[in-house]
């Protein structure tokens, strides 16, 4: 399957690149439908998902709630935290149950920089080399 995307920014625990060569909107909706998909068995899909203040954030916090919404139509419940640093993202999807829990940040990296950390069920972190598996396993 040819991705069409940069595979290096799917790294050990997290999914991080330059914005928008690397990581950008097409990109983060990819990423949503699998991650959709994984849990797309359970009855109604719980997921909370928010992002760091950086300029390029809102554009794929969006991108990823579309690509959510997508492939889980109305069944999922999403919980839009908005503007949350990535222990208040683990702190609330453990809190709230969330079969997923995501944060559109790229930590620490330069501003040029964005990324995806996921979280699973009981905060169990899902890496980026899990999801880009996933991704070559679609077809």
């Amino acid at each position: 399957m040819n991705l069409q995307i940069d595979e290096s920014i799917f790294r050990a625990y997290d999914i991080r690149g330059r914005y928008p060569d690397e990581l950008n909107v097409k990109t983060a909706h990819l990423v949503a439908e699998v991650l959709a998909k994984k849990i797309a068995g359970s009855a109604r899909p719980f997921i909370l998902v928010g992002h760091d203040a950086r300029v390029s954030s809102p554009a794929l916090y969006h991108s990823f709630i579309k690509g959510l919404e997508h492939t889980l139509g109305k069944r999922v419940r999403i919980i839009s935290a908005g503007l949350i640093t990535t222990p208040m993202m683990y702190f609330l999807a453990n809190y709230f149950g969330a079969d997923l829990g995501v944060a559109i940040t790229a930590s620490h990296s330069p501003k040029d920089y964005n990324g995806i950390k996921v979280v699973g069920a009981d905060n169990n972190p899902i890496s980026g080399k899990q999801i880009l598996k996933a991704l070559h396993q679609l077809k």
